[in-house]
């Protein structure tokens, strides 16, 4: 499958905000975004930083994509699934997005990063419901068990992980963590407050529906 090989701290400057793609480094004074506030490229530093209408609503999309690692057409069969569901279309797609395997691994904190969390779980690190599962997009639900397989608890990424999970915002409330025994569950769909703040996923929608 194909997948962005670039550097992530590029795309973290593209959308001028932090996208918390390099893991640890993300919660350092070493990110990207601190340390050059500014677009990459020859003429990053000349960009406008006025963008309105369809510009706008694309660097929103762009910004979502590249937070939960996906690819345009991924992304946009999460859209029409979260427009045929029951509900806010924007809320349904964020919710979608964010029950995905990967991005559940990482929430809990076995992972620095969603790009280290796919990885790990490709690798076949990952069970739910004590079952051995490698597929990233995985849609989890409620009453889901998410844990790591007893013979990569030792991995010293996957512990150092835990260990420091605090330190990057902890586990959301709809999220329930078992650091000794490295086992989490998903105990509830999230909320749209729950979710990220900074996500105006009315612009996607608006840009989708054109």
């Amino acid at each position: 499958m194909a997948r962005y090989r670039g550097s992530v701290c590029r795309l973290c400057r593209r959308e001028g905000v932090k996208l918390f793609l390099k893991g640890e480094r993300c919660f350092t004074d070493k990110c990207a975004v601190e340390r050059r506030k500014f677009a990459p490229g020859q003429h990053g530093q000349r960009r406008g930083s006025k963008t309105l209408g369809y510009g706008l609503q694309l660097r929103e999309k762009q910004k979502v994509k590249r937070i939960y690692g996906l690819l345009e057409k991924q992304f946009h069969n999460y859209f029409v699934r979260a427009e045929r569901s029951k509900g806010i279309t924007g809320d349904n797609l964020l919710i979608g997005l964010e029950r995905r395997l990967d991005n559940i691994v990482y929430r809990l904190g076995f992972a620095t990063s969603r790009n280290q969390a796919r990885q790990i779980v490709r690798h076949g690190h990952v069970m739910v419901n004590k079952r051995k599962v490698n597929i990233p997009s995985y849609a989890t639900r409620p009453g889901d068990e998410v844990s790591i397989h007893e013979k990569s608890r030792k991995n010293p990424l996957i512990q150092y992980s835990v260990e420091s999970v605090s330190g990057r915002g902890g586990v959301p409330q709809w999220l329930e963590l078992n650091r000794e025994g490295f086992t989490g569950k998903v105990l509830a769909l999230p909320r749209r407050e729950e979710l990220d703040p900074n996500i105006q996923e009315k612009l996607i929608v608006e840009l989708y529906s054109k």
